[in-house]
């Protein structure tokens, strides 16, 4: 991402109604693992530091290729941080009982197919995989050219995916749908080319209108048809 980036995502991430959206939805995938987690492409640590509040003791680590990133992630989390390419993980086979990766196989340096590979060798047999990804190719903006996106997909894409790079899908749905509308008129509508960063501090009552619409709709007793993002959970056979 550019580095402006890494400077918005640090500052606000621990507040921002998106993050803390994002980080309950990867948490609440992550229930019932037990063993070493892996965050691959952990940015500047906000979700690895979500993690060590809820458990002090869990053996964590996390893959950044920016090298600032990493020592803000390393910092705010006291995870094992290393620097490197999800397309070529430094980490022995089997090593964790869970690996994480939230929006990262979308970005343009990144190629999917050996980063699933990489994700698939470094999980023990029955290892979790929690996925991430931006919807819908036709919600690309602006963002999305800040941050180096250049793939958006659907949750069949999604599923594809994943089987064949040997994955066995358990869960592969949408999320963040309530507030879809919002997002393609904002993306599609008003917003420029030269758009700000969707990433940023917003007023405390929008914040929390819309932090309360997204904890509205994780509490729904349905899936909805579609959404923002994916949200994939799948195992290592």
């Amino acid at each position: 991402m550019e580095p402006a980036e890494y400077e918005l995502m640090d500052a606000v991430e621990d507040r921002m109604w998106w993050y803390r959206a994002l980080h309950a939805r990867l948490g609440d995938a992550l229930a019932g693992v037990d063993g070493p987690v892996l965050d691959a492409g952990c940015g500047t640590g906000g979700f690895l530091a979500t993690l060590r509040r809820g458990n002090a003791a869990r053996p964590l680590f996390g893959l950044e290729w920016d090298a600032g990133a990493a020592d803000r992630a390393r910092a705010k989390s006291a995870a094992l941080v290393v620097r490197g390419s999800v397309n070529a993980l430094p980490f022995a086979a089997g090593s964790f009982a869970a690996a994480v990766s939230a929006d990262v196989l979308c970005h343009a340096a990144v190629e999917p197919s050996r980063a699933l590979a990489e994700l698939h060798r470094v999980l023990r047999p029955g290892g979790r995989l929690v996925l991430n990804m931006p919807a819908f190719r036709w919600l690309l903006s602006a963002h999305d050219v800040r941050v180096h996106n250049v793939r958006r997909q659907t949750a069949r894409e999604t599923r594809a995916m994943l089987r064949n790079s040997g994955f066995r899908p358990i869960r592969v749905c949408y999320w963040n749908g309530l507030l879809l509308p919002l997002m393609a008129l904002q993306r599609k509508v008003l917003a420029r080319g030269d758009a700000a960063s969707d990433v940023a501090p917003f007023p405390p009552w929008l914040d929390t209108m819309l932090h309360a619409t997204t904890e509205c709709e994780r509490r729904l007793p349905f899936r909805l048809p579609a959404g923002g993002s994916v949200l994939a959970i799948a195992e290592r056979p």
